[in-house]
Order: structure tokens, then C-alpha cells, then sequence
């Protein structure tokens, strides 16, 4: 296996010997960049590739695992470092990376960005889906891994059944036992007159020199009873050549599930070196050229509730994420508002960038978009007598004119533990980023804070085939009180929002005329909540409000 990152360059050479086209990468002089995200194997050049995505490099040619990206390229094949617990992360990097892909492929299945050659199904019992070489090598490993005692037992019962009319003088006199429990003699070879010929044998024979090639070939580690007979060297190749038509011999022998689900998997590797067969192809790939989607996606299955199943007067809400003037919105939910009971839209954007990177002023402006198209959807359905739903308000309309504080995020993926897939590590990255025309005027529709977020990729990447429903449900129960809470964080610290709020001492029924009178200097300052409270959100260079402070008590904590 050979481990590439998204966006890095490589020598020409190194990429030719790999890849049998330059699909994958853009080739400029001597030197190529990787263009694509996904997994690549060629049958004739027996090149197995990761091309991993750029959130696995660092600045410069530090990769996160602690090497440079030009060590990392056969890391796997190092014999030096092959059985260092360390590096036990690539392969189970490999299995949660392959698996996204399979994951984005189903969830879109009419995605042109996608690149994907022709592929085989698994019509049996191990499970229908698509057929990769990556496919068959995991199906071996995890169907040796669930069965192997199950095998070793009918091998020693095959070898204990071959005996009839043992000679046990010339036994003993020729082999040695194995004493059990220190005194019990056990004769593994045991001379006889005639040997019964055990059908299953073959093959297992097959499979399990088909198991220790790909084990010596691709370094898995696997740990394989000596006792088995195995195939290898020439005899092998040779074997890989005629394979099928041996298997065709002994096809209607096996009636045990176990035995068949081997005998289709010996079928499916010997059929890639059939050159009759109309299965063989040169190669078997899944790679993506826009991995951003992907990441999107990933994230949004985390944090979006299913949108499309909720109607307002027969339209969908999928149109809060499809926007009217084209920008598409990555993730959105309601939750409880900042200042009162009823709930607002949390609005966030993935960021696909390298480890250590932040979004730069394009992201932001198009943040801040997002956010007034979806205040200006809830103003629309307002004017229409309508809302999303009954505890969402948007904006005061009979007395204040004020509008709720909409809540942004930037969420970022980052990975600073290579073995750790368990947990999400939400952390606050940089400071918030703010947006206004008034400065001093909270309660204002263009009045906008992101709070900046990274979230360990590693878990997302797990999390997006692994999680069931309940295990996303709990997920966005605790993340979205995280985030309502860092934002009461920061609205309750005016050094770091800049504003202080105050809450009104004047009987309801003098709100109106009260507003009324101060309208201008009030507009965008004030906001009544559900509950009919009256707050003002006074910036702390704000002086024109400083002779209405005393029809109002302080706020110390938003809750």
C-alpha cells in the first residue's frame, strides 16, 4: 500500500509506476499533483493507493503522522517499522477512509463527481455491494479473522480423521509426541496403512495461500497456524493462472456456509487473473476530485436534522439549504434562542482546509450571506402569516422592530491524534468573527457573529459509516448545547461581545408609547422577548441611551 495526499506534489516517475493513467493527477514538467481523494488499485502494476485528503498535511511537507509526505509514501512497506505499534493507525485509517467513500457513493448515487470504473457485486453471503480489489482483501481478513478457530478445527479434525488402522508401533518409534498437560502423549503424524482423502482440504489449501499472499504483500500482520499447507513462490502464480478451473473441479462439494462463502471468495481473486474471464480489468478505483463535499457531508449527517421532511404549506425546507440566489448552505438546525424561549436557526459552514489553516475573507462574506438569506426566508414567511414553526420569531414586529441574534459557526476539521476515532475533541478555534453596519446595534438583521470551531476528522470519518441513529441523535443533543453555551459565553462577557444588556423595570402596557417616543435612538438596541420582556443591548461605546439606563436593571447572565 502507498499513501498519497490530496494537493502534494511527486516526482512524475513515481506517479507513473502507480497509476496506469494520469487521471488522478496533473502532471507539470518533471513533477505531478495529486487531483483527486479515494482509493486506486491496478491489477497489472499490483499498486494498492490511498490518496488521502489535505487535511493530513501540515505547513510545508510535514504530515500530521510525524514524517514528512515523502517517508509516508511506502511507510506501510517499511519492514523496519512493520510491527510498531505506531503505526497500527494505517490500517484501520484505511478501512473508516474507504468506507466514507462507499458512504458519499450511496448517498448520491447521481453525483458526476464521483469517478468510478466498472465494478462486480457480491451476490453472496457476505452481503451485496459493489466489488473492489479493497473489497475482497478486507472480506478475506474479516472472514479469516470471524471463522478461523471454526477452520482450524475442521483442518485438525481432517488431519485426526485421515488415520485408519494406525501403526502405532512404527509411530512411536518414528515421531514425537507433544505432551499435554505434561503427561498426556499427543501424535500429531500417525503412521498408518491408508490415508482418507478430505475434499475440504483443497480447499483450504487455496485459501489460505491466497490469505498469506496478501498478507506478505500488503503487510497485515494476520498470524497463520503453520499446520495449514500452503502455496507459494512460482507454484502460486501458477496457481493464480489455473485457479478457477481447479476450483470448478470441487465446486459441488461443499454444502457448510462457511466452506461457501470461502469457495466465492477464492472464485472472485482467482477470476482477476482469468484471462478468459469477462470480470478481469486492468484496474478498480474511488476517487473524488471536489473532497470538500464529501467533508460536508459528512459533517452535515452529524450535525442537520433531515429537512426535506418537514413541510410549510407544501414546500419543503430543504430550500433553507438551496438557497434563491444560488449559495447552497452546509449545515442548519433550530435550537433554543439566546435571549428568550423560543428557538432560532444555528447556521454553519464546513471548512476543508489543511490541519492548521482558517477561513479567509471570501468564507466570511459568504457566511454572513448565508445567514441574511435565511432571516430574509423567515421575514418572507412572516409577511405571509406564516412561520417555520410556532415557537420561532425572528423579529419583533409590533413594537421593536428588533431582530433575534442569529448564531453562526465555522466548523473545521483538524486531526492532532492519529489513533483516535472515539472522540469529536470540539474545541474553539481563533476568536469570533463579527459583521455589522451599526456597530452599536445588536438586534439588527445585519448584525453577525461566527464562532470558529475544529473537530477531529478521525471521528467524523468513523462516525459517518459507524453511528446509528440514536449515537447521532446524542451527538447533537450535546454539541448544540456546547454551542448555545459559548455563545451566552460570549454575550455575557461584554469585553469580549461588547455589549452589556439591561432588561426594562416599566409596566408592559407603557412599552409602546416608551419605544415610540425613543424609536430613533432605540432602533436595533431593543428586542421583546416571547415571554414580553423588554431588552436593551447597550454597546459600551454607546452614549446616546446613557438617561434611559434607569427604566432598566442590568442582565448579569443570559441563560
Amino acid at each position: 500500500m502507498q499513501i498519497l495526499i490530496e494537493g502534494e506534489i511527486y516526482p512524475i516517475e513515481l506517479l507513473q509506476k502507480v497509476f496506469d493513467d494520469p487521471k488522478f493527477y496533473k502532471q507539470n514538467g518533471f513533477d505531478g499533483m495529486i487531483t483527486s481523494v479515494g482509493y486506486y488499485h491496478s491489477f497489472e502494476k499490483n499498486s494498492l493507493v490511498f490518496m488521502l485528503p489535505k487535511v493530513f498535511m501540515k505547513d510545508g511537507t510535514e504530515t500530521i503522522f510525524g514524517c514528512n509526505k515523502e517517508v509516508l509514501i511506502d511507510l506501510i512497506k517499511n519492514q523496519s517499522i512493520k510491527h510498531k505499534t505506531q503505526y497500527n493507525w494505517v490500517r484501520q485509517l484505511s478501512v473508516h477512509f474507504y468506507n466514507s467513500l462507499i458512504e458519499f457513493k450511496k448517498r448520491y448515487n447521481d453525483t458526476s463527481i464521483i469517478h468510478n470504473t466498472e465494478t462486480f457485486e457480491l451476490n453472496t453471503n457476505l452481503g451485496d455491494k459493489e466489488y473492489s480489489f479493497l473489497d475482497l482483501l478486507l472480506s478475506f481478513v474479516n472472514y479469516y479473522k470471524k471463522n478461523k478457530q471454526q477452520i482450524l478445527f475442521k483442518h485438525i479434525e481432517f488431519v485426526s480423521n485421515q488415520v485408519k488402522k494406525p501403526k502405532w508401533e512404527k509411530t512411536i518409534r518414528k515421531s514425537l509426541p507433544i505432551l499435554a498437560n505434561g503427561r498426556t502423549p499427543i501424535y500429531v503424524e500417525i503412521t498408518n496403512k491408508k490415508k482418507i482423502i478430505n475434499t475440504e482440504e483443497e480447499l483450504l489449501t487455496y485459501f489460505f495461500s491466497i490469505l498469506n499472499h496478501l498478507n506478505k504483500e500488503h503487510h497485515l500482520n494476520l498470524k497463520i497456524d503453520k499446520s495449514f499447507n500452503l502455496i507459494e513462490g512460482q507454484s502460486f502464480e501458477k496457481l493464480c493462472g489455473n485457479g478457477i478451473s481447479k476450483l470448478k473441479k470441487i465446486k459441488y462439494r461443499y454444502f457448510n456456509d462457511t466452506l461457501k462463502k470461502m469457495y466465492v471468495l477464492c472464485e472472485l481473486y482467482f477470476s482477476q487473473f482469468d484471462k478468459s474471464s469477462i470480470k478481469k480489468k486492468r484496474e478498480d478505483f474511488l476517487a473524488i476530485t471536489n473532497y470538500n463535499l464529501v467533508f460536508e457531508d459528512m459533517v452535515d449527517k452529524l450535525f442537520s436534522n433531515k429537512l426535506n421532511t418537514v413541510e410549510i404549506g407544501g414546500v419543503t425546507i430543504d430550500k433553507l439549504k438551496n438557497n434563491d440566489d444560488g449559495k447552497i448552505i452546509d449545515h442548519i438546525y433550530d435550537y433554543k434562542s439566546l435571549i428568550d424561549t423560543s428557538d432560532i436557526f444555528y447556521i454553519g459552514d464546513s471548512k476543508y482546509y489543511k490541519s492548521n489553516s482558517s477561513a479567509g475573507k471570501t468564507s466570511k462574506y459568504k457566511q454572513f450571506t448565508y445567514a441574511k438569506n435565511i432571516i430574509q426566508f423567515n421575514i418572507d414567511l412572516l409577511n405571509k402569516n406564516r412561520t417555520y414553526n410556532a415557537t420561532m420569531r425572528y423579529r419583533d414586529t409590533d413594537l421593536t422592530e428588533g431582530y433575534n441574534i442569529t448564531p453562526n459557526f465555522f466548523i473545521y476539521g483538524f486531526i492532532d491524534d492519529i489513533v483516535n476515532y472515539d472522540s469529536h475533541n470540539i474545541t474553539k478555534k481563533g476568536k469570533p468573527i463579527p459583521s455589522y453596519h451599526f456597530k452599536e446595534r445588536l438586534f439588527d438583521r445585519d448584525t453577525l457573529f461566527v464562532h470558529q470551531y475544529k473537530i477531529n476528522f478521525l471521528f467524523v470519518l468513523k462516525a459517518y459509516t459507524n453511528f446509528n441513529d440514536s449515537e447521532i441523535e446524542n451527538f447533537r443533543k450535546e454539541v448544540k448545547s456546547t454551542f448555545r453555551n459559548n455563545f451566552l459565553d460570549f454575550f455575557n462577557h461584554s469585553s469580549k461581545c461588547g455589549f452589556e444588556f439591561y432588561e426594562s423595570t416599566i409596566k408592559q402596557e407603557d412599552y409602546s408609547g416608551f419605544i415610540n417616543e425613543n424609536f430613533k435612538r432605540l432602533n436595533g438596541k431593543c428586542f421583546c422577548t416571547n415571554d414580553n420582556r423588554l431588552l436593551l443591548a447597550k454597546h459600551t461605546e454607546d452614549t446616546t441611551v446613557n438617561d434611559l439606563i434607569e427604566k432598566f436593571i442590568k442582565i448579569e447572565q443570559l441563560v
